[in-house]
């Protein structure tokens, strides 16, 4: 079932750039996965895993909550927080939500170039229902459902998307393998009143073109380079093959000491032409608190033609 869904993700080359839409379900989330390049498909596990691999939310036998904010391109803000509680022989059950903030337009006319006075503030949204179970000792599976909401002005596009992922764990020296297929689902559209006219004194509504999701499959594996007492070296790899861009690589390396201090470092590298990504790195700091985990992290990924990105987070687990 896996490979006959990863089919409908695999249809897409550099001839097809520019033409998705809904992208905001492309622009990662997570200090730690920026950090490691977004190379954490294999590993990563609890609320932060509802947007990498769903399957690592049940790795957690915790309840956690996260907060995370990204400084994104020109002076764009992404706000995410994710929450998840396991649940017993049932598995476990995660919420999330992703608010991409564009910032305030001036709305220009050709009558009015410098601004008519209204200021609007586009707003896309994707709110995600996640389940997560261990099938085996060694195997889990998760599954995202999606609700995809862009606005800008008085037009609006909705529309529903699904993530599946798997982890298998063989038990030999850290090794983890992990695989997903990302952003599957039907075409989205928008529609409102803006597309409506007055022509010769009669009402006419125009039809607006519908445009596909950015779907993804990805395949990972973590292993641990160096493990001895209270210090741990993990290396990571993701090959992400996109429908509608080249394909990328992904690689991140973490050192971690009394699985209490963390410093990151990743790279992401792709054939397209002018390609955004490069370089990644961060830190990390785990404390506990009356009972429970308190993790801040924080990353910084290179992007080309615009500010770098800085991605701060915050989670608790208890």
């Amino acid at each position: 079932a896996f490979l006959l869904l990863s089919s409908q993700a695999l249809a897409g080359s550099s001839d097809r750039l520019g033409t998705a839409g809904a992208l905001e379900l492309r622009i990662p989330v997570g200090s730690r996965s920026v950090s490691l390049g977004g190379a954490v498909i294999a590993d990563v596990s609890g609320a932060e895993a509802i947007y990498w691999n769903p399957a690592g939310m049940s790795a957690n036998p915790k309840t956690e909550v996260v907060f995370s904010h990204m400084e994104y391109i020109a002076d764009i803000k992404l706000n995410y927080f994710a929450a998840m509680t396991h649940l017993g022989g049932f598995g476990t059950l995660g919420l999330s939500a992703k608010i991409l903030n564009i910032g305030d337009i001036v709305h220009r006319t050709v009558d009015s170039p410098e601004g008519d006075g209204e200021i609007f503030s586009p707003t896309f949204s994707v709110i995600g229902l996640t389940y997560s179970r261990q099938l085996t000792d060694r195997v889990s599976f998760g599954t995202t459902a999606m609700y995809i909401s862009e606005k800008i002005r008085q037009e609006q596009a909705t529309g529903l998307a699904f993530d599946f992922g798997f982890q298998y764990t063989p038990g030999w020296r850290g090794l983890k393998l992990g695989a997903t297929i990302k952003n599957l689902g039907p075409n989205m559209k928008f529609d409102g009143p803006g597309f409506e006219k007055v022509v010769n004194e009669e009402p006419r509504k125009s039809l607006s073109a519908s445009f596909e999701l950015p779907s993804s499959v990805n395949f990972g594996i973590s292993y641990d380079i160096y493990s001895y007492q209270n210090n741990r070296l993990m290396a990571q790899g993701v090959f992400q093959s996109n429908n509608f861009s080249e394909d990328e690589f992904r690689f991140g390396t973490e050192y971690s000491f009394k699985d209490m201090f963390f410093l990151r470092g990743g790279f992401t590298a792709s054939n397209q032409t002018e390609y955004l990504y490069g370089p990644s790195a961060g830190a990390g700091l785990k404390l506990k608190l009356s009972g429970t985990d308190v993790t801040v992290d924080y990353s910084w990924a290179k992007a080309d033609f615009f500010k770098d990105n800085q991605v701060f987070t915050v989670k608790f687990a208890f």
